[in-house]
């Protein structure tokens, strides 16, 4: 049983600048990876980025410079640091992690969802 709690939505204009977090808790064995998707209405779910407890990170390439996501591996949480926000960055961003349950059970959850909407 893992919890995958999410915070730091909200509505921004233009250029504006928000922080997501998400922490885990609960079996966690060892955190594999920690992300964020998001998922506009219509639209299917894509990956926003991606970091593991070592450091490496990824993207998607229209964030890319804007986004930086970084992860407090000591109490399972990650940061989702997004700047100069545009319109096509609204969405309902959720969180994803990749862990193990024990030294031989992977697992993957889910948060509920965080709206963030950039509008003027």
């Amino acid at each position: 049983q893992v919890q995958v709690v999410e915070s730091g939505g909200g509505l921004v204009q233009p250029g504006g600048s928000l922080r997501l977090s998400c922490a885990a808790s609960g079996r966690i064995f060892r955190i594999i990876a920690m992300g964020w998707y998001r998922q506009a209405p219509g639209k299917q779910r894509d990956l926003v980025a991606r970091v593991t407890p070592v450091g490496t990170t990824h993207y998607l390439d229209s964030v890319k410079g804007r986004f930086t996501i970084s992860m407090d591996s000591a109490m399972n949480t990650n940061y989702l640091q997004m700047s100069s926000l545009k319109p096509e960055d609204t969405a309902v961003y959720y969180c994803n992690v990749d862990l193990m349950e024990s030294a031989t059970a992977s697992r993957n959850y889910w948060g509920q969802g965080t709206q963030v909407t950039v509008s003027a």
